[in-house]
């Protein structure tokens, strides 16, 4: 099979391996989050060449409203990487600046804008998404959380060509993984980045050497991942304990699950699905351990959780302060 890549350039096995002819593939490189970061220093680790990162503009957070970098700001500037941090991409000073840097080829992880249509065609070798999921399942902002929030068993990575749809290009690499039913999205969201930058070199040694096809993805089978918003947060105890446990998961570390115990919010970072003899859903059953009824004569345990204007804290600990048997909570 042909060379996708075109430059003929082969690749010792594994990341970091020195190419043995060819020219160098220059890459741009854009992701903002610590999901990109693996796969930035897989690039810089690599045989190709980023000259350059766009990553989004800093922000100020927290209660101080200090000024906080992107992750993938910070890597780049600790291998002395351009960075640029356009509000969009869609003015002629992005697109002049991509110009500049004649890039072969775009690689996008979590980048969190979308790319116009000229840029998508500037680099001649195209442009090269890292997604959270197993395409066409989940396109969208937030796949690897509402995977969780589902009570998915698996999912995984795919990388794909980019198109003007929204996560609808042809797919190259997927990579399966199976979900522990206790696994956070944070957690699975942290294997999933490592996993994700082990294939992105994989893909793109696997189109220099011609030995990758590009799969379309079958659009009736497309899900969509909404990007999370606070408004899902608050527990709805008539659920059955199943799908809470997945919400609490999947909310895991934002925007957190909570609900209310005398009038303040209770933030609840885990759980466990519990054995016991349910009640009406919301009222607390135990208080060692820190039991919930839910619907469908379902239950919960509490493990970790945070009242307001407290710390977070494991329920045993929150438990010596609190008597709370039989509260409703809502």
């Amino acid at each position: 099979m042909e060379s996708l890549l075109g430059f003929g350039v082969k690749h010792q096995a594994g990341l970091g391996g020195s190419p043995t002819g060819g020219m160098l593939v220059k890459i741009v490189f854009m992701g903002t989050p610590d999901f990109a970061v693996p796969s930035l220093e897989a690039l810089i680790n690599s045989d190709y060449k980023v000259v350059g990162v766009f990553t989004q503009p800093d922000k100020k957070r927290g209660r101080g409203y200090e000024l906080s970098l992107p992750p993938v700001k910070k890597t780049a500037d600790k291998y002395h990487i351009a960075v640029f941090q356009p509000q969009t991409l869609k003015n002629d000073e992005a697109y002049e600046k991509l110009l500049e840097l004649q890039p072969d080829l775009i690689i996008v992880v979590a980048y969190g804008k979308i790319l116009p249509e000229n840029v998508l065609k500037l680099p001649k070798l195209g442009c090269i998404n890292v997604h959270g999921s197993l395409l066409p399942e989940y396109r969208g902002a937030a796949p690897i959380q509402w995977a969780v929030i589902d009570g998915k068993e698996k999912t995984g990575i795919t990388t794909m060509y980019m198109d003007k749809g929204l996560d609808t290009g042809d797919m190259l690499l997927k990579e399966e993984v199976t979900i522990d039913p206790n696994e956070t999205s944070g957690e699975l969201y942290d294997r999933l980045s490592k996993i994700g930058a082990n294939l992105l070199i994989k893909t793109l040694n696997g189109l220099d050497s011609g030995t990758i096809k590009r799969e379309k993805q079958d659009d009736a089978k497309a899900t969509y991942a909404k990007i999370l918003t606070k408004d899902l947060s608050l527990i709805d105890w008539n659920k059955n304990a199943f799908d809470i446990h997945n919400l609490v998961r999947g909310l895991n570390p934002w925007p957190v699950a909570s609900t209310v115990l005398d009038s303040k919010t209770l933030k609840i970072y885990k759980t466990k699905l519990a054995n016991a003899i349910a009640s009406k859903p919301g009222i607390v059953l135990n208080e060692s351990p820190f039991v919930v009824s839910c619907g469908n004569n379902t239950a919960i345990e509490i493990l970790e959780l945070q009242m307001e204007n407290k710390k977070r804290m494991q329920s045993d600990a929150f438990l010596r302060g609190y008597k709370i048997k039989n509260i409703n909570l809502s």
